[in-house]
């Protein structure tokens, strides 16, 4: 029985745990689809290459690494998106090289461990030269030709229209957004930022006291409070973006539309947890309200009755303070700090590797 030995490279972001599963149900997948080859799969963790970064690049950096393990063919799973001529990739398999890299943010978040082991079991057979059916009489002669090129691969890497699976346009590029924003893990945000929640507390608790504060919020209407509460967010989200330079720029035109999805992901991932810090104050504006204003001492600052919409308005205006309060907060904050709270980020280790991983 002849033997292959497979490497999957995997990101920093998947734990030691799910990299052994996921090598455990590939290797079982191709022992079934290719059951005359003893498949040797062995698992590194790499992040490959700080981004942003082109293709090629991250084909070339997978490349060195199976020359180094001396593996035959090699699989890297990654955190960063692939894109080639302006569409999504889920995958690109370089038979030339014996490369293939898997997208793991454009699986998108449903049923995403599945997927991932279909996709990478699916470039495998790429890399062999079944693609799609994986029949036992063609992947011997496709081994022949793997081992034969091996032979023949350079060191540098150039785009040698590798086989790639490429995502319908627009749901492609949606999941691969929703994929790399759900890999930032945007709940926690607000969590991390205390500065920020501290502050966001403080602008409520004076607030609350101020009889001005009273009078203004319960004078005006739902749509310029709803008004007011957009632009607090929008302002919240700009401050912290451009505060903590989470704004990056191409240095590369060939990177353009990476950078452009990180910028976009940042954006929703900031927006995200602005807008969760907002219904946070809002909550507990309410209920502090509630719990601390008199409807007497009420009724009698507004020079009328005062009703339970007023509370609501109250608590509506006062979390559009704390939300401005909390954003001047977040510039307290150091850059690594929002980063990590931010999105998947990697402080640059002693090798220089570093930088976010969606």
């Amino acid at each position: 029985m002849a033997a292959l030995k497979l490497g999957l490279i995997v990101s920093p972001a998947i734990d030691q745990l799910a990299a052994d599963e996921l090598a455990t149900e590939v290797g079982a997948a191709l022992t079934e689809r290719y059951p005359e080859v003893e498949w040797d799969l062995e698992v590194l963790t790499d992040p490959l290459a700080e981004p942003p970064v082109h293709l090629t690049e991250l084909v070339s950096a997978a490349r060195h690494l199976l020359l180094d393990a001396d593996w035959d063919l090699a699989v890297a799973i990654t955190e960063l998106p692939l894109r080639a001529a302006h569409r999504t990739l889920l995958s690109h398999a370089s038979r030339t090289h014996g490369v293939a890299l898997v997208s793991l943010p454009a699986l998108g978040v449903l049923r995403r461990r599945r997927r991932l082991y279909d996709v990478v079991a699916g470039t495998v057979g790429a890399l062999v030269g079944d693609p799609e059916r994986g029949r036992a009489s063609q992947s011997a002669a496709a081994r022949l030709g793997v081992e034969r090129r091996l032979t023949e691969l350079a060191g540098d890497v150039d785009d040698d229209g590798g086989a790639a699976y490429v995502a319908r346009v627009i749901s492609g590029n949606l999941r691969l957004l929703v994929g790399m924003v759900g890999a930032n893990h945007p709940w926690r945000l607000v969590g991390r930022l205390w500065r920020a929640m501290l502050s966001a507390v403080a602008a409520v608790a004076f607030g609350l006291i101020q009889f001005e504060v009273w009078r203004i919020a319960t004078s005006i209407g739902p749509l310029r409070l709803a008004i007011a509460a957009l632009g607090s967010i929008v302002a919240a989200s700009v401050t912290l973006i451009a505060g903590h330079h989470l704004w990056e720029r191409a240095p590369d035109e060939r990177v353009r539309e990476q950078v452009t999805l990180f910028n976009l992901a940042t954006t929703a991932t900031v927006v995200f947890g602005i807008t969760a810090l907002y219904l946070f104050v809002f909550v507990a504006s309410l209920l502090a309200a509630l719990l601390l204003i008199e409807p007497s001492l009420f009724s009698k600052t507004l020079g009328r009755d005062m009703g339970a919409w007023d509370y609501v308005r109250l608590a509506w205006l006062l979390s559009t303070l704390g939300t401005i309060g909390g954003a001047l907060g977040a510039t307290l904050e150091t850059d690594e700090t929002v980063r990590e709270a931010a999105y998947a980020y990697r402080p640059p280790s002693a090798g220089g590797r570093g930088g976010r991983c969606a």
